[in-house]
């Protein structure tokens, strides 16, 4: 995985589509269903650290670009 799309892609394969509009809470979501998927097994540990990163990352992106604008 390397961006929010791949993580996006990775939830999908679990029925979880995630779209409320708001790119920041979006993220926000995307990070609490990968928690889930990793305590209920179903992901590797690589995939959720990754995953993690990636949404944090671009969350940061978008606070400091809120903030900006």
């Amino acid at each position: 995985m390397k961006t929010v799309y791949d993580v996006q892609q990775l939830l999908k394969t679990f029925g979880t589509f995630i779209y409320l509009g708001d790119r920041i809470a979006d993220l926000e979501l995307m990070e609490d269903e990968l928690k889930e998927l990793y305590k209920s097994q179903c992901i590797t540990k690589e995939d959720f650290q990754m995953g993690i990163l990636i949404l944090r990352q671009e969350a940061s992106k978008q606070k400091k670009q809120k903030d900006e604008g």
